[in-house]
Parts: structure tokens; sequence; C-alpha cells
């Protein structure tokens, strides 16, 4: 732009009005009046009642004999006292008003004079006045500035009034006044607004040199500029920039607020995912971040944040809790114990329970059985299920007789993080002190087992819970049935619930079909339909049964039975549609897939759903219609487009040779057509690829791709290109790749060597040594 060089001829200039020191504008009166030693004149001020307020005369010592004596006219009465209350309250309100209202006068006043005067004038009027110019009177004038700059069309005023805005801050820095945001927020805002970036780049270097502390609100309008302007790569370049001793600084927030009012959904997932929410600084920019979560609907980011502060709310409130009462000299009592410990619950911070549990047992104050309940709902709910042993020894050690109710929820908590052994001695502990285990625990451990395939397991709590003479029910006989290993096993469990007068149930059915289906018996599954034709829970059965189908290579049977559902105008589960979309082995047929798509209408099974069709549509190179689903994905959800972008990816990583140049097609189009930035994951299984198919050309191509996208070469980048060329045979080039690899980790070495070992290292040296034999050679011959 021309106008920056016209701009910088203009900063050459030295500013006139604005650089006077602030003792040249005293006048000559004042000048001759201080230099005699006396102070200039003023007007006295008339009182309410017509008296002279003499605080305000100006005497000095030596004019003591022209004020009135109190002794004169007497001792002071109420009435005068009164008086003088009302004036002192008066001068007080004159004050305030005049503070408050000082600022937004001089500021019209400026206004006024730049529209009717134009800005030259009014600049070189108020930079004449004598009065002692601050922070409030430069904005105002830089105000000014803007505002003509922003009503001109003709480029050389618009740079005249940048130039005199520059003489502003240049006065208020020789002045040692501190330029700060409301100074040079407006300034830089017009930058961004016109686009005007050579002007942005050369103001904010001015303003971070002589205030260092608005670097990081700098950078706010920085991102503003370079997201207005449509600089990628500056985008990029600002983002990458947030390393790990950044997390949580101020300027991290600046880009994200920069990026919540862009609507930069893909940057500012990226800065939300290091961003330490606990460390910001403001109420305000929290605000804005958790509005900006709520408006995109990243519940993910939310719940991490919310937890995160919670916990900071909690550790506040014990210390602000032991303070106090180390202050004032006061034993906790019992209550505020309690309150304190059903506060951490209510935020889930279970550690910080346990610690309050502990300091109540050594003062001896009791806590219900209630309460332990409600620190082991809290267990479950932060998912660290692992907390569950010591919870349990407190209740123990607390002298709290637990419950039939308590063991419930530990045995489920035991189960859910597969310490089967350990909830199966909660039964013995439950026999111990006289709590008679029941059927719904028993089923509990009983399914823990199974799910995890240990079918001896099972069956010992199944033999446990006849020994203990407790009563199983349909749910119990459901778990063996769905995992026997024989029809003779199936008979068996079905003649024992014959004999026990046990009803079969949906959990029954549901465990016969997939029994039958595993023995190849699909005729006999299929009866278990037939034989269920007024059941309430028929379309569930059914669904098991597509499923199961599907899952043992009867595909077209499972497919029939889905129309048939569909017919009759019933529902087909939706993991009975996904089952279909898993063992879907066709080509062609893709309109099939998206009729399923269409069926699935909770959002969580359509992204399952359209995840599996965009997978299945890579594996057969249908590379546009994959394009288009992604883009569907991406408007509903950012952050599953990625995902299903990186498993793609993770396929072709272990496909054919042939498909890494499908994975370079692909890459292509989700940056091209749907918008998507390849993350760090998707590049690192393509070069994967490229080592499977020993293809250093394109490998060399996916390298190029980690920079525009603004992503620093890692470790293990380091070493997958490495690995890459070694088994190219470009053994010079995985030379110079290892030198910017760091040896300090040991795995790290021995990946190294591993590789060297495997791809042929040696080749690499004697190579190597080759190629400085010749070089030796040839240098002798011309010798």
């Amino acid at each position: 732009m021309r106008g920056l060089r016209k701009l910088t001829s203009l900063f050459t200039k030295v500013p006139q009005n604005f650089a006077r020191n602030s003792d040249s504008t005293a006048t000559t009166a004042e000048k001759s009046t201080l230099v005699k030693g006396k102070s200039p004149s003023k007007k006295p001020q008339t009182l309410g009642d017509g008296a002279t307020n003499t605080d305000s005369l100006g005497f000095d010592s030596q004019d003591q004999d022209l004020q009135i004596p109190w002794g004169g006219i007497g001792k002071p009465t109420n009435l005068h006292y009164m008086q003088s209350r009302k004036v002192i309250a008066r001068e007080r309100k004159q004050k305030v008003v005049y503070k408050n209202t000082m600022h937004s006068r001089f500021a019209d006043i400026v206004n006024l004079c730049g529209d009717k005067l134009g800005a030259d004038d009014t600049l070189d009027i108020f930079g004449k006045l004598g009065r002692d110019t601050g922070l409030k009177e430069y904005n105002a004038c830089i105000e000014v500035c803007i505002n003509s700059a922003k009503k001109s069309f003709d480029e050389e005023e618009s740079l005249q009034r940048i130039y005199n805005a520059y003489q502003i801050l240049r006065a208020m820095k020789e002045h040692g006044v501190q330029i700060k945001e409301t100074t040079y927020g407006p300034l830089l805002r017009y930058f961004v607004e016109t686009g005007m970036v050579e002007e942005f780049e050369f103001f904010s270097k001015f303003i971070t040199e002589v205030n260092p502390g608005a670097f990081s609100r700098v950078g706010y309008y920085e991102m503003l500029l370079w997201t207005k302007v449509g600089n990628e790569n500056k985008v990029q370049e600002l983002c990458n920039s947030i390393g790990v001793d950044n997390v949580g600084c101020e300027l991290t927030e600046s880009y994200l607020l920069a990026l919540c009012e862009r609507d930069r959904d893909e940057e500012l997932v990226k800065l939300l995912s290091v961003i330490d929410v606990t460390k910001v600084s403001s109420q305000d920019y929290l605000s804005n971040i958790f509005e900006s979560l709520g408006k995109r609907k990243l519940k993910n980011f939310a719940e991490k944040f919310i937890f995160s502060l919670s916990y900071n709310l909690v550790e506040d409130a014990i210390s602000e809790f032991e303070k106090l009462h180390e202050k004032f000299h006061v034993p906790p009592s019992s209550f505020s114990y309690e309150e304190l410990f059903r506060y951490c619950c209510k935020f889930r911070e279970v550690h910080a329970a346990l610690d309050i549990v502990d300091k109540m047992d050594e003062l001896g104050f009791p806590l219900s059985l209630e309460k332990f309940h409600q620190l082991l709902d809290a267990v479950e709910e932060i998912r660290e299920l692992d907390l569950v042993r010591p919870v349990y020894s407190r209740i123990c050690r607390h002298n709290s007789d637990p419950s039939s109710e308590t063991f419930r929820r530990m045995i489920n908590l035991l189960v859910r993080m597969k310490d089967f052994e350990g909830a199966y001695n909660m039964l013995s502990d439950m026999e111990e002190m006289g709590i008679r285990p029941t059927t719904v625990m028993y089923n509990a451990i009983m399914a823990g087992y199974f799910r995890e395939k240990n079918i001896r397991g099972g069956l010992m709590v199944l033999n446990q819970m006849k020994n203990a003479d407790a009563k199983p029910d349909s749910l119990t006989y459901s778990y063996p049935i769905a995992n026997c290993e024989s029809e003779e096993d199936l008979v068996k469990y079905r003649e024992e619930m014959q004999s026990s007068g046990i009803q079969h149930t949906k959990p029954v059915y549901m465990a016969t079909i997939n029994a039958h289906v595993k023995f190849g018996q699909f005729e006999k599954a299929k009866k278990v339909v037939a034989d269920l034709v007024s059941s309430q829970c028929i379309n569930e059965v059914k669904s098991v049964l597509v499923s199961a189908l599907a899952s043992h290579g009867q595909f077209s049977d499972a497919l029939q039975l889905y129309k048939e559902i569909k017919q009759t105008g019933s529902r087909v589960e939706p993991k009975a549609i996904l089952s279909l979309f898993d063992y879907f082995q066709s080509d062609g047929e893709l309109d099939l897939l998206m009729d399923l798509l269409g069926e699935l209408s909770d959002s969580d099974y359509w992204f399952d759903g359209c995840e599996r069709i965009i997978l299945y549509c890579v594996r057969h190179n249908l590379l546009s219609s994959a394009v288009d689903l992604l883009k569907k994905l991406k408007d509903i959800d950012d952050l599953s487009s990625y995902d299903v972008v990186n498993q793609a990816f993770a396929y072709l990583s272990e496909a054919e040779p042939t498909a890494v140049e499908v994975g370079l097609d692909f890459l292509r189009a989700i940056k091209e057509e749907v918008g998507l930035h390849p993350s760090r994951t998707s590049l690192d299984f393509l070069l994967s690829a490229c080592a499977s198919a020993k293809d250093a050309k394109r490998a060399w191509l996916i390298w190029e791709e980690y920079q525009k996208a603004g992503l620093l070469y890692n470790v293990l980048s380091y070493l997958r290109m490495h690995q890459v060329l070694l088994i190219c045979g470009e053994f010079e080039a995985a030379n110079i790749m290892l030198k910017n690899i760091a040896t300090d980790d040991p795995h790290v070495r021995c990946i190294i060597q591993r590789s060297a070992a495997i791809f042929g290292a040696s080749k690499c040296r004697s190579s190597k040594k080759n190629k400085k034999k010749k070089k030796k050679k040839s240098i002798a011959s011309v010798m």
C-alpha cells in the first residue's frame, strides 16, 4: 500500500502541539505571579447565605488579619455549624459532579470542535490549551482522528489523521502517560475494520514497545485482523504459537475471544483443548468462553471446564473454612463439617470429601450412612471407580454399619472397574455382618464375569448363589444361556428354569436367540420369534435376531427380517440397524445404506451410522459420497467429523499399498471441499501407509502437509519419516532426518535401533562410506 510510505514519511516529523511540556502551558501572568512567590488570584466563592468561604480565598499566613475571627462575634451557634456542614456538603457534591462529568463534557467539546472546525484546527486548538492534558483528553483527541479518518474519502487526508493519532501517542509517551487499551483499542480496531495490515503492524509494534503489558491484548486485535483479511497462514501461526508454557495465559485468552467473535470453530476447538480454564484472568472472559461453548454445543469442553472450576471453588471454600476457624479460635462443629462434606459431594470432589471424613473421625464426629451413599454417587459420577475402596475403608473405620444398599452400590462400582474378585469378596463381608446378599448383587457380579468371557467365573457365582439359597430369576439364567458352550447346556438351563417355575422374559428370549445362532441353528432362532406373536417385546426380540443373523453371515436373512419389521410399521432398534452397517459387504448399494441412515433418529446413533458409511465409502473409493456426508456431519458436529476422518486414515494405513493414492485424494477433498484442516493423527496414519507401500515420493508430499496445516514436526513424525526413508532405501535423507530426533528417551532410542536392524542401517553406513571414497578419489585425481 502506497499509503504506508506516505504515513512513514509523516512519522518522521516531530510533533508540535502535543509534544510540549506541561509547564509551557502557563500564562505570562501566572508565571510572573509564581516568580514573586504568590499564587494566582482567585475570586472568592459566595456561600448560600451570602457569607464568603474564606477557605477558598487563597490567603497566605500574612493575610490573617483580613479574616474575621470567631472571637469578635462570640461563640459559634448551632446555626453556624449547620451552615458550615451545608457548605462542606455542597462543595463535595460539586467536586463529585465535576469529576464525573468532566470527561464526557470534554469529549463532547472535542467532538463538536472536530465536526465544526475539522480535525487539524481542533487538534491545534487543544494542543495549545493551557491545561495539563491527561489520559481522558488524549483519548478524546484520538477519537477525533479516527472519526475524521472514517468520514474521509481521500486517502491522503485519512493518512494525515492517522499521523495525528501517532503524534498524540508520542506525546503521551514523552509525558509519561501510560498508553492503555482505552487509547489504542479503537485505533487498532479501525485498522482491523479497514484491513490496513501494514499500518496495524506499525502501530502495534510501537504500542508494545511503549507498554509491554499490552502484548496480550494487541494479540486479540491481531487475530481479528488476520481472520478479517483471510490470511489463514497467519491464523494458524498464531494458534500454533500457543505452547505448553503459554497454557492459560492472557495471550491464549485473547486469541480465544477473537476466534469466538469470528466464529472460527476449528481453531477455537484447538485452543480449548490446551487452555487451563482455572487460570483465566477475568469473569468476562469466562462468560464469553462458556457462551461460545453453548452456542456450538461443545458439551464435553463445558463439562471439563465446569469440573475444573468447581475443584477450585471447593479448595477455596475449605481454605477459607480453616482460616476463619483459626482466626477466631473457634473449634469447628460437627454440623459445619457435614455442610462442608455436602459441598464437596455436590461438586464431586471425592478426595476433599475423604479428607473431611478423616478429620471428622479424628474429632469423634459422627457421619450418617446416607452421607457415604452421597460420596459413592460422586465416585460414580466422576468415574474414578477405584475410589470405592478408600470409601469402604472409611465406612468400616467410622463405625458406620453398611446396609444392603451400601453393598449394592459398592458391588456395582467394583464390577464396572472389572474387579470381580473384589466384588465377590464383598458377598463374604456381608455374610460376616449378618446381611444376606440379594439376587441383584449376584446378577451384577455374574454379568461382569460373562461380559469378559470368563465363563468359569460366571458359573462360580451361579453355584455360590444356589449354595447361599438365593433365588435366581430370569435375568440370572439369561447370562449362562447367552454364554453356554453347547446345545446341551442350553437345554439344561431351560429345564432348570422350568422346574423352578421361572417365567421366560425378554432377556431370556434374547439370550436364547443368540445361543441358537451361535450354534448355527438359525431356524430355531427364528422359531423363538415366531412363538412371540402377541408379546409386547416382539420388536426388540426381532431386532436382536436381526443383529445375530447379520453378525453370523446371514446378512440376506437379517435384511429381509428388517424389511418385514418396517412393513408392519414397527420400529427397528438402532443397534440392529448399526449391525447391518457393520456387516454390509456388497459393492454399489450405497442407497441402501443411506436409507438405513435415515431410520436413525437419535443423534448419537446417527453419528455412528454416518461414520460407518463414510468408512465404507473410503474402503470402496467412493470419495464424493464420503465428502457429502462429511459436510453434513461437519455442519452438525465439528469434532465428530475430525474423529471420522482420523478413523478413515487409520484404515488406509493398514490397507493395500494402493490405498496411499486414495488417502491423498481424500486428504485433498477434506481440505478443499469440506474445509477441514488435517490433524496430526491423520497425517501420521498417512505416513504409516507410505511406509507399508514403500512410497517415499508421496511421503514427502505428506511431509509438506504438516507445514501447510501449521503443525510443528515432533519426535514421532520424525521417527515415522525416518522409517519411511529407510524402507525406501533413501539412507542419506534418513540420516539427515535422524539428526532432528532427540535421543534422551530410551523408548525413542529403542525404536531407532530396531528400525536400523530391520530396515538396513548397515546399507546406509556403507553407502555413506562409498560416497566418501569416491569423493576422495575425485579430489586426488584433480590434484
